[in-house]
């Protein structure tokens, strides 16, 4: 596969997690930043090679091939950003761009050596699932912090946003995976929330709310 099929795939496999049913091609176009007629140009190559399940005006899925090597793709990004992060020091807010570039690698013992020598991680550093070499994927219980109720408790396990901008706000906050954080109260105008992290109180808005992923403890 090209680099742009490869990008393809792994974006309508993130958008397929987001969604009940087929993905429509105006949403890849919004995904990608890119027009729809190009968007269908490239579902018909997709459909050639026997990685997309596509019909005119009917949206997309993947096939059980596309599937599988979507979760590659994914896979690799994950582990890269893992090595970025734990081995070469690298931010939590540094590693997505790189990682693009570097999900792209064709060799797959590359990836399983890599694999091993990080240990077999079952997560990368924004709370992420990554598949195993067979595109199996541990699932996280989560929920996210915003529908914790008053005076609950939950862990930090992962990021809704991983943009630069809202990963460097949560370093202000000292707000990181595995920080306990307790909900005080809840405004019923905004569902805005005083919390407590790891001892240090906040007030935070409904929208950091939305994009924090928590265990409930």
């Amino acid at each position: 596969m090209t680099f742009s099929e490869e990008n393809y795939l792994k974006t309508i496999y993130h958008l397929t997690n987001l969604t009940d049913g087929e993905v429509s091609t105006n949403a890849i176009a919004d995904r990608m930043e890119t027009k729809a007629s190009s968007v269908t140009d490239m579902l018909k190559k997709l459909a050639e090679k026997d990685l997309v399940n596509y019909k005119k005006y009917q949206g997309v899925s993947l096939t059980d091939n596309g599937r599988l090597a979507a979760k590659m793709i994914v896979r690799k990004h994950r582990l890269w950003e893992v090595f970025l992060v734990e081995k070469l020091d690298f931010a939590w807010d540094e590693v997505h761009d790189i990682a693009e570039q570097l999900e792209h690698i064709k060799s797959e013992k590359l990836i399983n050596k890599l694999d091993d020598f990080l240990g077999n991680p079952t997560e990368d550093p924004h709370g992420d699932p990554i598949p195993d070499a067979h595109g199996r994927i541990i699932k996280i219980e989560k929920q996210l912090l915003s529908e914790l109720a008053e005076n609950q408790s939950g862990i930090c396990v992962g990021v809704k946003d991983t943009s630069s901008e809202f990963l460097q706000y949560l370093d202000k906050q000292a707000i990181a995976l595995g920080s306990k954080i307790t909900v005080l109260s809840k405004e019923s105008f905004d569902q805005s929330l005083r919390i407590v992290v790891e001892g240090r109180e906040h007030a935070i808005s409904s929208k950091i709310a939305a994009n924090l992923f928590v265990k409930q403890i």
